[in-house]
């Protein structure tokens, strides 16, 4: 047991960003060190090549088409400091992902979402309600290529405990497979309670798959975990997604950041919550800690039964092609009734295309009377933030929930440095007093939101492999908007006036956006 904690520090010293970027801010100053005394003959010919090398660096970044924000904070990097701006732009700035990741997933693609799109399109019907919620539907559709749903209900959670207990029942139920794929899952209670209904479960014949983050695990999982998982049960496989490997997993940017349970293909689980105690408030090192999910029963669970067969058979069992059907709702659930228009999506770094800062601005481009924001993080690139302020500035109820408590210091800064212009274009910024906020959330004008894994920061928006469910015409909605209402209630409103109070320092805060990207 000793072993195994010492194994995960290790770990997760190995790949802890700020000890990385640490180990080379001290290159850089040993090297400007070494080369004023001991290399001042020669310091020219190295900063005339070092200079070069950043050229060739800007000129590949101006190249790529990224967001021009991302570029920017990149180029003034490399620019003011060439050795560390460059290794840092290779550890945490390009958002390629790796080839054979890039291969494995397309072609699995390629073979399953033809399969999804004929199972069942209800757009149309949404078309002659909407036509601006169609077009956000058929968006999604096109780019990602997850078709919107009728037949299906939805239970909203406002907390990771309440989202919990749901879990563990319908878990019980399961009679034929349990898909879970989480960025975290980390000993404690939770973990406990769910694996022991899932050891009875593979005992009663239940087929099980698990997939977990490596990176998100790194500091909670014992190495090759998931060798101990197969080994309870020949019922229970696992998969941990982008392996850390000291060194070579430094430039392994792109995670695994859902939040999918799927039961017997009729069941699904979404939203912030990870497995993990303090996700439902048990032993929060943060106060409270509130998180935010969603239940689907009916066909929009298939949406999430492909997110997870398409990452399995890209890593696992590569060549086997799945025949989905066998896992939809229609097999062994029922016909459910409709709530609203239910479309589960997924966002992946692979394509390019930034799909969730997408969806979140045309929602508050089409808002008319409020948009009510859940994010963790705060970390806004000029088009997103261009959006809040719009919003607000054509007379739109925008108000953003931050936590009161935070869970990195570094970040949590970061947040407060993106308040002023929000405010000053009229943006309402609440920070959760109980505790710590992890919900990601957004509601609008009682007929649209979505609940998922998407923070407003750079890593969720570019970087990670993200899910969320978006809903129109749900009660669902009007859940997410009275609990926005309650939760006003139980934060502190930030002002211009009273901001002063709580952190000072412009340059400072001009520096955190600087970085932001590394964070």
């Amino acid at each position: 047991m000793a072993g195994s904690k010492i194994r995960i520090k290790m770990r997760r010293l190995i790949v802890n960003r700020i000890f990385v970027t640490a180990l080379l801010i001290l290159f850089q100053i040993f090297w400007f060190s070494f080369s004023v005394f001991e290399l001042s003959e020669f310091s020219a010919f190295f900063g005339i090549g070092l200079n070069i090398l950043s050229l060739v660096i800007i000129l590949y970044i101006l190249c790529k088409d990224e967001n021009p924000s991302y570029k920017i904070v990149w180029i003034i990097l490399i620019m003011v400091l060439p050795i560390l701006g460059g290794l840092l732009y290779l550890f945490a700035g390009n958002r390629k992902p790796a080839k054979h990741m890039h291969r494995r997933i397309t072609v699995t693609k390629e073979r399953y979402l033809p399969m999804l799109r004929s199972f069942g399109e209800k757009g149309d019907s949404l078309r002659s309600e909407d036509g601006r919620a169609y077009s956000v539907c058929r968006y999604i559709r096109e780019y990602s290529g997850y078709p919107v749903y009728t037949n299906t209900q939805v239970k909203y959670y406002p907390v990771g405990e309440a989202m919990f207990r749901d879990m563990i029942e319908e878990l019980k139920k399961a009679e034929h497979f349990i898909f879970i794929e989480y960025f975290i899952i980390g000993f404690g209670r939770m973990w406990e309670e769910m694996l022991n209904v899932l050891k009875a479960k593979a005992e009663q014949g239940v087929e099980i798959r698990i997939i977990y983050d490596d990176m998100g695990c790194v500091a909670l999982l014992p190495p090759r975990y998931y060798k101990e998982l197969e080994a309870l049960h020949p019922n229970i496989k696992c998969l941990a997604f982008n392996p850390v490997v000291p060194v070579l997993s430094l430039v392994m940017n792109n995670r695994d950041h859902r939040k999918i349970l799927v039961i017997d293909g009729h069941t699904g689980f979404n939203g912030g919550i990870n497995i993990s105690d303090e996700y439902v408030n048990i032993g929060s090192k943060f106060g409270h800690w509130k998180d935010t999910g969603v239940m689907l029963r009916g066909d929009a669970v298939m949406n999430l039964t492909e997110m997870f067969l398409e990452l399995w058979h890209s890593f696992r069992d590569t060549g086997v092609k799945a025949d989905i059907f066998r896992y939809s709702p229609e097999v062994y659930g029922r016909k459910y009734q409709s709530d609203g228009y239910v479309q589960p999506f997924y966002d992946t770094p692979l394509d390019g295309e930034p799909l969730s800062e997408n969806v979140y601005i045309e929602i508050l481009a089409r808002a008319e009377k409020y948009v009510y924001i859940y994010t963790p993080y705060l970390i806004l690139d000029d088009i997103m933030k261009n959006a809040l302020c719009l919003a607000a500035k054509r007379g739109v109820d925008v108000r953003i929930v931050t936590p009161g408590i935070p869970d990195k210091r570094p970040i949590y800064r970061l947040t407060r440095a993106n308040y002023t212009p929000l405010l000053k274009a009229g943006v309402r910024i609440f920070e959760y007093t109980p505790g710590f906020i992890h919900a990601k959330s957004f509601v609008s004008d009682d007929n649209i939101a979505v609940v998922g894994t998407i923070n407003l920061d750079y890593r969720s928006l570019f970087l990670h492999f993200e899910c969320g469910t978006l809903f129109y015409g749900s009660n669902a909605v009007c859940d997410l908007r009275d609990d926005c209402l309650e939760t006003f209630e139980k934060s502190r409103e930030i002002t211009l006036t009273n901001i002063r109070q709580y952190y000072r320092g412009t340059m400072f805060d001009a520096l955190l956006r600087l970085i932001a990207p590394l964070l």
